[in-house]
C-alpha cells in the first residue's frame, strides 16, 4: 500500500557534491567506485566561477563541483564543511506543482522554480533549504533529451569499468541532538512523507555511546531518508564525532544498491576502498540468526559483509570507511531479498567497529 505524496516524486535525480577539486575527485568516483563520467561544465563551456562533473552507474547520478575562486559559495562551504553533500535532487513530474505545495507548507525557498534551456530542450529545478547547509533540488526533466543538464557538455571516456551499483537505497542525515524530531516533522508536513520505522537509544547503542534515528520515507517508498541524533552516553557518539568535523548537521552516508554484493565488493577491494571490518565472532552464530540465505557463509565472513532478516525477508550490507579525511561521508552498499529494513540486527556489531575507529584517530 502506497500512501498519497503532496506532489509526485519519481525517485532520485542526482547527488550533489561540493568538494575542493572536482576532476580528481570525478577521476577517484571513475576509476575506484566504477562511475562513468558523462558530462563536465567550466572554463571550456563558458562557466568562469566553478567546475562540476557529473557522473553515471546504472541509475545513479554524482555531480561534484568545485569553485575557480576563493570567494565563491563552492569554496566556502568546503572550507567549513569539507568535501560533503551539497544537494540531494528529486525527480518530479512537474516542478511547479512541487514548489507551489512545499511553498504553501511553509518551505523556506532558495530558489523559485525556473526553466533552463539549451538546443537539447527544457529542464526545470526548485530548491528549498534543508538541514544544515543541504538543500533539496526538485527536477522536472520530461522534456529534455540531452546528456544531463543545460550548460553541460558530454564527455567521452575511452574505458569505464563499473562494479555494479544500481540505484540509491536511502540518504542518512545527521543532525543535533533534539533536531530528528523536527526535521521527521518536516518531512511529514513539507514533503509529504511518512515514518517508516523509529529507532531508539535501546535499539542502537553499546557501553559507551547510542544514538536515535526515525526513517521517513514517501508515498511510493522509492525515497527513504534515515535521520540520526546522537543520545547521551558515557562517550561521543560517531554522530558527535561526524557534527564535530562537518561543523553541522548534514548527509553522513549514502546507501546504493547492488545486484551481486559479493562481486561489487571484491571489486572495490581491489582497487583499494576500506570498509569497516566487524569482529569476527559476528560470524560464529550468524546462519543460526539469520537462517537460510542465497549467499555463502564463508564468502561474507570473507568480504566482511554483514546480513539481516525481517518479517520480509533478508538484506546484505557494508559500510566503507569515510572517503575523505574529515571522518564525515560515508558509502554504505545493500542488496536486498525482500526485507525493508536497515538492518537492526548488525547495529550492535556496527557500533563496536565504528567506535574502535573514533578510538583510532582519537574522537571516541
Amino acid at each position: 500500500m502506497t500512501n498519497q505524496d503532496h506532489f509526485p516524486i519519481r525517485g532520485y535525480d542526482h547527488i550533489e557534491c561540493y568538494v575542493g577539486n572536482a576532476k580528481q575527485a570525478a577521476h577517484f568516483y571513475d576509476r575506484v567506485l566504477g562511475f562513468k563520467p558523462i558530462a563536465r561544465l567550466g572554463l571550456e563551456t563558458g562557466v568562469r566561477d566553478h567546475a562540476s562533473y557529473c557522473l553515471q552507474q546504472g541509475n545513479i547520478r554524482f555531480v561534484f563541483t568545485s569553485a575557480l575562486h576563493p570567494d565563491h559559495e563552492v569554496a566556502r562551504h568546503c572550507n567549513l564543511h569539507g568535501d560533503g553533500v551539497k544537494v540531494i535532487a528529486l525527480e518530479v513530474g512537474d516542478v511547479d506543482v512541487a514548489m507551489r505545495e512545499v511553498k504553501a507548507r511553509n518551505a523556506t525557498i532558495l530558489q523559485p522554480a525556473q526553466a533552463f534551456e539549451d538546443a537539447h530542450g527544457v529542464i526545470k529545478t526548485g530548491i528549498i533549504k534543508y538541514a544544515g547547509d543541504t538543500v533539496f533540488k526538485f527536477v522536472e526533466r520530461a522534456n529534455y533529451r540531452g546528456v544531463f543538464a543545460p550548460g553541460f557538455a558530454p564527455i567521452e571516456t575511452q574505458s569505464h569499468s563499473p562494479v555494479g551499483l544500481a540505484a540509491i537505497d536511502h540518504v542518512v542525515t545527521n543532525v543535533y541532538l533534539g533536531e530528528m524530531t523536527y526535521w521527521a516533522n518536516w518531512y511529514r508536513d513539507v514533503m509529504g512523507f511518512n515514518q517508516l520505522t523509529h529507532f531508539t537509544d535501546k535499539d542502537i547503542s553499546t557501553e559507551y555511546t547510542a544514538l536515535m534515528s526515525k526513517v521517513m520515507e514517501n508515498g511510493s517508498g522509492k525515497c527513504k531518508f534515515p535521520i540520526n541524533e546522537p543520545a547521551e552516553g558515557r562517550k561521543k557518539s560517531q554522530i558527535d564525532e561526524y557534527l564535530d568535523f562537518y561543523q553541522g548537521g548534514g548527509v553522513q552516508h549514502i546507501a546504493m544498491n547492488s545486484g551481486d554484493i559479493c562481486k561489487t565488493v571484491r571489486m572495490l577491494r581491489e582497487r583499494d576502498i576500506d570498509f569497516l571490518r566487524v569482529p569476527d565472532t559476528y560470524y560464529d552464530e550468524l546462519a543460526d540468526r539469520v537462517g537460510p540465505i542465497d549467499e555463502e557463509f564463508d564468502e561474507l565472513k570473507e568480504l566482511g559483509i554483514l546480513v539481516d532478516r525481517d518479517e520480509d525477508g533478508y538484506l546484505l550490507q557494508i559500510f566503507t570507511q569515510p572517503i575523505q579525511d574529515r571522518p564525515t561521508l560515508f558509502f554504505e552498499v545493500i542488496e536486498r531479498h525482500g526485507s525493508r529494513g536497515f538492518g537492526v540486527g548488525n547495529f550492535k556489531a556496527l557500533f563496536v567497529s565504528l567506535e574502535r575507529e573514533q578510538e583510532r584517530r582519537g574522537n571516541l
